[in-house]
């Protein structure tokens, strides 16, 4: 989980679906990037987040998680559609 004071690199979203990205490194100067999303909702004059979500909600989910996922994967390439030399490896990629 990101921690709460550290703010995301990118952030979407739809309706009341909302999906941000985070940049993580380690101490050997790998990184990944580690996603969350939410569906917002007002409490009173309150807005608050879940991640418990109604069944017309799912497509706006799966909308939201594809365009987290092509943004991080457009981040770590070249302009030339190439990974870029610090991109993480394939099958690291693959697993997320």
């Amino acid at each position: 989980m990101p921690k709460k004071d550290k703010k995301p690199v990118h952030e979407y979203r739809l309706g009341r679906i909302a999906g941000a990205v985070w940049f993580n490194e380690d101490g050997n100067g790998r990184g990944w990037h580690s996603t969350q999303i939410s569906k917002l909702y007002k409490d009173g004059d309150e807005w608050k987040r879940t991640t418990i979500y109604d069944r017309d909600d799912l497509p706006l989910v799966a909308k939201v998680a594809n365009a987290l996922h092509t943004w991080i994967f457009q981040t770590w390439q070249d302009k030339d559609g190439s990974a870029k030399e610090d991109a993480p490896p394939a099958e690291a990629s693959a697993a997320a």
